[in-house]
């Protein structure tokens, strides 16, 4: 029975953690579903980024559009396997 808890409070936590996200909206914000995904990667917890996701060449033209940087459950995957080495990612999305 404390294993079934154990697991259940293990899976609830994902995905609060799965869930965290943060959300500026730029003019008007999305006005369309055209949707542009990148993920940035950091190394020695988060302290230092290993590449540089532009949200504005991302956002091309576009004067009204959403960015969006959250920890995905796909994240929450890479960084089980990339934590060792203190590398984590986060998905940065801009919709226009």
């Amino acid at each position: 029975m404390k294993k079934i808890v154990s697991i259940i409070v293990l899976v609830v936590l994902i995905a609060i953690v799965g869930c965290s996200a943060n959300i500026h909206q730029v003019g008007k914000g999305a006005q369309g579903n055209q949707v542009i995904e990148a993920r940035q990667w950091y190394i020695l917890f988060g302290l230092a980024p290993l590449n540089v996701v532009d949200t504005n060449q991302m956002a091309g033209d576009a004067v009204d559009y959403e960015i969006k940087t959250e920890q995905s459950a796909l994240d929450i995957i890479f960084n089980i396997f990339t934590s060792s080495v203190t590398v984590y990612s986060r998905t940065v999305t801009v919709t226009k």
